[in-house]
């Protein structure tokens, strides 16, 4: 290789060119030259098409063409005999082979050549490249002076060519050319072709070049101009991607005075009645393409503003607040509206993209709340004002008739036509609203901007009220249920209502994130008023009352899961359990007796308004596990242990089990898709109650509640089902049924249940394939480390879940009573042991030399199988944290 034909030059400079393509995005942002050898350098740790490059593959084929004998050869000898001449392990060989095949002579013979070949390659390409540049330089010199000789009045051909070349460097004497041939005072045709010149140069000479600020100035009088925005927009899109900070901020904040004086001298009428607003008209074009520039800059932004002076970010926080909180302040004619700037935003981004980036991080969420607390309160007023008239108007439209609700567009925010009607715009601006306030309250400086006085209303507004506002919202409005009837599982419920932009969805995004956040759910929802609020349908249903909500079960799995979530906290569950007067009115003034009470009515299906069997079950579901969330603590189940609810839910079961016997087989040929569906439903709503009756069991009294169903086989089968599966108790609880496997086992009929369940069998076989896996070859090869190590993570689960099973004497003498030993005279060396008498006969009673002769690990597995015997559950777990600490 190191003469190189012509052909073998032109096929290498071919495959260097298409690499250095490729990889220009990453060199070319390089700050120095230092930097873009790092990057080049490292690039096969960043680049995951690194080795798909065709460079790359021709060095790895010479590579492997010049090393691949060398690399078998070194290989040989160090693996010959039948060991590892270095030591043992594969690693060890691998640096071995690697340093030796480095310090041989073709090795070195190999880089020598491989770097003679490669600079001659890159010697061509660098005299192409000088050949190329200075024919371009000699061409733009001609046309330099053809166009100074032109003067501006010049529109032949080759003063507009000169401007159309894409210049790899500009001088200051050509941009000053270009400012004064912006100037407003000239012929539009030369603005344009200075416009169509000034998007060829390089963004970052221009923004720094001494005529800047003339040419600002200029830029920003031609986005007024239809004819002219179009390239004053593409050279700002230009610049955000390819000039720092400090510059672009300029272009943004001149963005936002440009949109605002549009605003402020076109005064575009919102519609009203019938009128609608069409966003490719002339002028609702215009804004809305340099509010998309700015709503794109805001998203970006948050990404390496953290990295500039603080005055930077304020200033582009502050120019964003100005043009959002812009109004006329008078109308066109009497009480007619105008458009609003926040109107086009919302359309732009509906859901505030840009205020959560902005107030993700600490970095500018100070300056935003700092902003919002001190100038730009108007702000957070108007979008309150909105959430409060969307609530009214849809009350006026319910009031007025109980079949009628607000219009809103099927997708806001992706529009299918280019006109939009006054409640579409309404709505856009609510839901933008609704997620900026959802946005703020979760933080603690955030919520200190309530309460907040609104014109027309003679009381401010407090951060309960707002929580309430949303709940009436959602209640009255909520997202309907699929005509599916396979939805009969809460979880699958709940996911099929999110992802669209209807209010109910909107709202129960606002109150789960103020549910994850402790302080967030005691400020807000932790409150009398908005308990009492999520009750209210309840409460309604309960009484038979008249209610003005048009699709009850809906709007009651919606409360249900807000409810759970609630309930799960500590000071939730005080709340709902001992919080007096919280709904006003019956004997029982507790939230947790509502609840209860609601439950049995949908389990005895004693709800005429909610007869359908799928609603009613998936329903029903989501409050009992709103029960379950209380009657899981010893003081929730004191409190509603005198409703029976484990009777209910166990007479339920048994009556699902019954039907789902009695649905017909389906029968080859016949239409089965009604029944094959109706099965799945039956299974489903049987699977639910039955892991409602096995979360009794995560209390003493709970257990012996469950026992009393006499349905304790069937639901501890059912957690061994899904123990063995890995899956998670609940949507609430995150963790497994190690919990509930412990405090089955602590009765006779619980661990007889689990022995039933094949859970103790599978505990048995796990343990012992921990211990004694392999063959004695693999475990030469890779030594196993001892049982007792907390590393050996599989043995460990084992070991504890067994002592948790043989905690109490009771779980002792249902395991082990009137049971003898095998004792036999022959073992084979692949029996398994499969229950607790085998395994203490195969590690512990070790008794002769068949039993230790059958153990792969006779010292390791008797010491494990004596400590099982010996251990105590809380001394264990003492000193697995002592372990664990040091």
């Amino acid at each position: 290789m190191s003469q190189l034909s012509a052909d073998e030059e032109v096929q290498l400079q071919t495959l260097l060119t298409k690499f250095l393509r490729s990889i220009s995005d990453k060199i070319s942002g390089a700050p120095s030259t230092k930097c873009a050898e790092e990057i080049l350098l490292h690039l096969e740790e960043t680049d995951k098409n690194f080795h798909n490059y065709e460079f790359v593959r021709y060095l790895r084929q010479h590579v492997d063409g010049s090393l691949g004998t060398v690399v078998e050869d070194e290989i040989h000898n160090l693996t010959r005999g039948g060991h590892h001449a270095v030591g043992s392990g594969h690693d060890t060989l691998i640096h071995a082979v690697t340093r030796r095949t480095r310090d041989s002579a073709q090795y070195h013979q190999m880089i020598q050549t491989l770097k003679n070949t490669m600079m001659v390659v890159v010697e061509s390409l660098i005299n192409k490249f000088e050949e190329n540049q200075l024919g371009k330089e000699e061409v733009y010199t001609e046309m330099e002076r053809r166009q100074s000789n032109s003067q501006y009045a010049d529109n032949c051909s080759d003063s507009d060519s000169s401007f159309n070349q894409s210049y790899a460097f500009i001088r200051q004497e050509q941009l000053q050319v270009l400012a004064e041939k912006l100037d407003s005072s000239k012929p539009k045709e030369v603005r344009r072709e200075a416009l169509q010149a000034l998007c060829c140069a390089p963004p970052p000479d221009v923004l720094s070049c001494e005529s800047w600020s003339t040419m600002r100035r200029n830029l920003c009088a031609a986005l007024t101009e239809p004819d002219l925005s179009e390239n004053v927009l593409q050279f700002f899109a230009k610049s955000f991607s390819l000039s720092p900070l400090s510059v672009t901020r300029e272009i943004y904040t001149s963005l936002a005075k440009s949109v605002e004086s549009g605003f402020l001298s076109q005064r575009l009428s919102f519609p009203t009645g019938s009128a609608t607003v069409d966003v490719n008209s002339p002028q609702i074009s215009l804004l809305l393409k340099q509010i998309r520039l700015m709503n794109d800059f805001q998203k970006e932004v948050t990404t390496f503003w953290i990295r500039h002076p603080e005055k930077y970010m304020e200033e582009i926080i502050e120019s964003t607040f100005s043009l959002l909180s812009f109004h006329h302040q008078h109308g066109l004619t009497g009480t007619e509206k105008t458009l609003e700037p926040v109107y086009l935003f919302s359309l732009l981004d509906i859901k505030a993209t840009w205020f959560k980036k902005w107030m993700h991080g600490y970095y500018s969420r100070t300056v935003v709340l700092r902003l919002l607390q001190k100038k730009y309160k108007t702000l957070i007023v108007s979008a309150l004002q909105q959430c409060l008239h969307y609530s009214e108007s849809f009350e006026r439209a319910t009031s007025e008739s109980t079949d009628s609700h607000m219009e809103e567009p099927n997708d806001p925010g992706l529009p299918h036509t280019s006109v939009y009607t006054r409640k579409e715009l309404e709505y856009a601006f609510f839901v933008h609203s609704l997620c900026v306030l959802g946005k703020l309250i979760i933080y603690t400086n955030g919520r200190k901007l309530f309460p907040i006085k609104i014109r027309k209303y003679k009381d401010p507004i407090t951060l309960t009220d707002l929580i309430v506002i949303l709940i009436n919202i959602m209640c009255r409005h909520p997202h309907p249920l699929s005509s599916d009837t396979s939805l009969t599982d809460v979880s699958h419920a709940l996911q099929h209502v999110e992802g669209s932009l209807s209010p109910s969805c909107l709202v129960m995004e606002v109150l789960r994130m103020l549910c994850e956040r402790t302080e967030c759910a005691a400020d807000c929802l932790y409150q009398t008023p908005v308990i009492e609020a999520l009750l209210a349908p309840v409460v309604a249903l309960l009484s038979a009352q008249q209610t003005t909500i048009g699709k009850p079960a809906a709007t009651q799995i919606l409360i249900a899961d807000i409810l759970a979530r609630i309930a799960n906290t500590d000071k939730g569950l005080a709340l709902f359990l001992y919080e007096k007067n919280l709904v006003g009115h019956g004997e029982r003034t507790f939230a947790a007796h509502i609840i209860v009470q609601f439950t049995l009515r949908l389990l005895n299906e004693a709800m005429p308004s909610l007869s359908e069997s799928d609603v009613s079950h998936t329903l029903c579901g989501a409050f009992i596990f709103v029960c379950q969330q209380m009657y899981n603590t010893c003081e929730g189940l004191q409190v509603l242990q005198t409703y029976g609810l484990h009777k209910a839910i166990a007479a339920a079961w048994k009556k699902t089990s019954s039907l789902s016997e009695r649905i017909p087989t389906p029968v080859s040929g016949a239409c089965t898709g009604r029944s094959t569906q109706e099965t799945a439903n039956m299974l489903v709503w049987e699977e639910t109650l039955l892991g409602s009756l096995l979360n009794f069991a995560a209390t003493p009294k709970g257990l012996l509640l469950l026992q009393q169903t006499g349905a304790i086989n069937e639901c501890v089968s059912y957690m061994f089902s899904r123990f063995t599966k890995k899956l998670q108790v609940s949507r609430c609880e995150k963790f497994g049924y190690g919990v509930m496997v412990t405090q089955v086992a602590v009765t006779a009929p619980g661990v007889a249940a689990l022995h039933s369940s094949g859970f103790v069998r599978s505990l048995v076989v796990e343990l012992w394939s921990a211990l004694e896996c392999g063959s004695d070859d693999a475990r030469v090869v890779h030594p196993r480390p001892t049982p007792m190590d907390p590393i050996d993570r599989s043995c460990f689960k084992s070991f504890l879940s067994l002592v948790n099973l043989l905690s109490s004497s009771l779980s002792v003498w249902e395991l082990l009573g009137r049971q003898s030993l095998a004792n036999k005279s022959e073992y084979t060396l692949r029996e398994m042991p499969t229950s607790i008498p085998d395994l203490i006969d195969r590690l512990i009673a070790v008794n002769s030399d068949v039993k230790i002769h059958s153990l792969f690990h006779y010292e390791q597995s008797h010491t494990f199988g004596l400590r099982l015997w010996k251990a105590d559950e809380r001394i264990f777990l003492d000193k697995i944290k002592i372990r664990q600490a040091l």
